[in-house]
């Protein structure tokens, strides 16, 4: 079975055809800059243009960086306000007349690591955090779900998590790797104080270049890259389309 999996984010939006039974993809991915603003407004037109660019009339699974909670979404740190209290499922699937489900981009990204990727075969509490424009979070215990965890919304040294260690602030600061993982290595040992996972699965683009930090990484937990680095949250967004057929 291929479904459709598109992966919105704070700074881009990520589509492909996605094999169910491997995890591959089986379309070239296509990669749009997010709007700015990104209303729901412009965020639907990106949408249409995804399914006119595939050709799709099959089911399509999103992710998106909100709390979505039966189909609304309930925050919007990375998108426009505007989206909250949005009925994101009825919006999508009235301009596309498709079989839509819509779930946060980092329990995605983390069902295709769980599946496919460096969670696959794993017990225990894993804890997959995307580091990119915010930090995203998703939490497995025996490879069960707890959505919606938003953990880069913790208070860390008075800010915000991801104001203080996501990958963009790196990129803000102009800090080299080793500099930025001692703000990302605070991070994850703020989250082993309050959920001791035996395994960190870390995902993002940033992630592509996970020798440069690593290294300087000193959690109790065994830390690991995202073994389908920056596609696991179409192929996550693909598999939630699936499991809600």
């Amino acid at each position: 079975m291929v479904v459709l999996g598109i992966d919105i984010g704070g700074s881009a939006i990520k589509a492909a055809l996605v094999q169910l039974e491997t995890g591959r993809l089986t379309s070239e991915r296509l990669s749009l800059p997010t709007p700015r603003p990104a209303t729901p407004s412009a965020i639907s037109a990106i949408f249409d243009q995804i399914l006119c660019h595939f050709a799709w009339e099959g089911p399509v699974g999103c992710g998106f960086p909100a709390v979505i909670q039966q189909g609304i979404v309930r925050t919007a740190a990375n998108i426009d306000p505007a989206w909250v209290g949005t009925n994101i499922i009825t919006l999508l699937t009235a301009r596309a007349g498709l079989p839509i489900v819509v779930i946060n981009d980092a329990d995605a990204a983390g069902l295709a690591e769980i599946r496919f990727g460096a969670g696959r075969g794993q017990t225990g509490t894993i804890l997959m955090v995307t580091a990119g424009t915010g930090l995203g979070t998703a939490l497995f215990r025996d490879g069960i779900l707890f959505p919606n965890t938003e953990f880069g919304h913790l208070q860390l040294n008075g800010q915000l998590a991801e104001h203080f260690a996501s990958a963009a602030i790196k990129e803000r600061m102009k800090l080299s790797y080793r500099e930025w993982a001692k703000h990302f290595d605070d991070y994850l040992h703020h989250l082993e104080r309050l959920l001791w996972p035996d395994l960190f699965i870390i995902g993002g683009e940033i992630c592509k270049h996970h020798e440069e930090f690593f290294p300087y990484l000193t959690t109790n937990a065994e830390v690991v890259p995202a073994a389908l680095r920056n596609d696991a949250g179409i192929v996550g967004a693909a598999l939630a389309a699936a499991n809600n057929a």
